[in-house]
C-alpha cells in the first residue's frame, strides 16, 4: 500500500535546539531513497507503507542512539485505494486552481 505521511520526530530531555537530531533523522530519510520533501515543521514522505514505517523506526533509533531518552512523534497520514496520487499530484492539483482564478 502507498502512503504519504507527514512526519514530526521531536526529541526530549536535551537541549532545546533539536537541529543536530533533526539533521541525522533527514540523512536516515535521504538514505531510504523515498520521495521527501523537508519543510518548517516536518518532512513529507511518501512510498510503500512497511518502507516508510521502517524510516520512522530508523529515525527513532538514531536519535534515541544520539542520547534523547524521549521522542514524541506525530505522524499525519494517507492512502488512496481509487488511484495512485503523489505529494507533486496533490500540490499540483491545488496550484492549478490557485491559477485559474485570481
Amino acid at each position: 500500500m502507498h502512503v504519504i505521511i507527514d512526519l514530526c520526530v521531536v526529541p526530549l530531555g536535551g537541549s532545546v535546539s533539536v537541529s543536530e537530531e533533526i539533521a541525522a533523522c533527514q540523512r536516515v530519510i535521504q538514505a531510504s531513497g523515498l520521495e521527501h520533501h523537508m519543510h518548517a515543521y516536518g518532512t513529507n514522505i511518501e512510498g510503500p507503507w512497511d518502507e516508510v514505517m521502517a524510516v520512522v523506526k530508523h529515525c527513532h533509533e538514531v536519535v534515541h542512539e544520539m542520547g534523547a531518552p524521549r521522542i514524541t512523534t506525530t505522524i499525519k497520514l494517507g492512502t488512496r485505494t481509487d488511484r495512485q496520487q503523489s505529494m507533486a499530484d496533490k500540490v499540483e492539483s491545488v496550484e492549478a486552481k490557485l491559477r485559474d482564478q485570481p
